[in-house]
């Protein structure tokens, strides 16, 4: 008979690895439904939230379970489930909500990750795989319904990082500022909060005009700031004293990153700034360090 390795011998940090799809479909599947909405008001049992849901109660209560072991939900001796303080990030109400991003993660992007395999064999992104414009891929998620998802899990994501921006770069003495391919205008709206001299305008594709004059009024800088439609691959609109880029240059080749920046420069007289807004990747010794195995 073959012997089984002993349960401590498993790889169980690969493991969850390889199961974090399942972790993704989970949460994903818990925002579709608004579990975690209705719990803003407290704990319920699982057959309360069936019958508000419409869910099977036996198969929800296996759900919410998953949810438990995820440390984002807990269950009383009563079976009544709360939100944990992570899970408090989840409903829409919540002042920085990720479920916009969770809608997008577990729904579109799940998807298309499907297609990495044949990505990373012959070089090509999804979108030339598929014989798409790769310069259109944003007009393409419009035309798939997928801008509006998209749009609202970028604001969600910025609202974590754009007070950062506003507190580490001093805009005393820009004039003006553009935001390059900046969405609805979450990280413009908090700099403008912060300097209430400076003026800004926002600079995507048309399809987020309606969105980013909604979200700049609403956070009361709409007089200080305008909407201006275009593709940064075709140029990018002057009168700035600075352009403000974030997460954008990370989508792209070098090839059309070169063209995105080079469009800037031109937009921009010599006093100009150009400001990015990007993650760092971390060298291969310091991500060999950050993922060794602690004694």
């Amino acid at each position: 008979m073959a012997s089984h390795p002993r349960f401590d011998a498993w790889p169980s940090a690969l493991l969850d690895m390889m199961a974090g799809h399942r972790v993704t479909a989970v949460i994903y599947v818990a925002a579709c439904l608004g579990i975690p909405d209705e719990l803003v008001a407290g704990p319920r049992t699982s057959a309360d939230l069936a019958r508000r849901t419409g869910a099977h109660e036996p198969s929800l209560r296996r759900l919410l379970r998953a949810l438990v072991t995820l440390d984002l939900c807990t269950e009383s001796n009563q079976h009544a489930f709360e939100l944990t303080e992570l899970g408090r990030y989840l409903p829409g109400s919540a002042r920085q909500s990720l479920k916009p991003w969770v809608l997008l993660e577990g729904g579109f992007l799940r998807h298309s990750w499907g297609s990495l395999i044949d990505s990373i064999r012959t070089g090509k992104t999804e979108p030339e795989l598929a014989g798409r414009d790769v310069e259109k891929g944003f007009e393409h998620l419009a035309e798939l319904g997928n801008a509006p998802p998209f749009n609202e899990a970028m604001v969600a994501l910025t609202r974590f990082v754009a007070p950062a921006v506003a507190r580490a770069y001093d805009f005393t003495g820009i004039g003006k500022l553009i935001d390059v391919g900046g969405g609805h205008g979450e990280l413009l709206s908090v700099i403008l909060t912060a300097y209430p001299s400076l003026r800004g305008a926002i600079f995507d594709l048309p399809l987020c005009g309606e969105g980013a004059r909604r979200h700049l009024t609403e956070a009361g800088v709409g007089e200080r700031c305008e909407f201006l439609a275009g593709n940064f691959f075709e140029s990018v609109p002057s009168g700035a004293d600075a352009l403000i880029l974030k997460s954008v240059i990370h989508d792209w080749d070098d090839e059309r990153s070169v063209k995105i920046l080079a469009n800037c420069r031109r937009a921009l007289g010599p006093p100009g700034k150009l400001l990015l807004v990007e993650r760092i990747m971390p060298d291969a010794s310091e991500l060999s360090a950050e993922h060794r195995p602690r004694s």
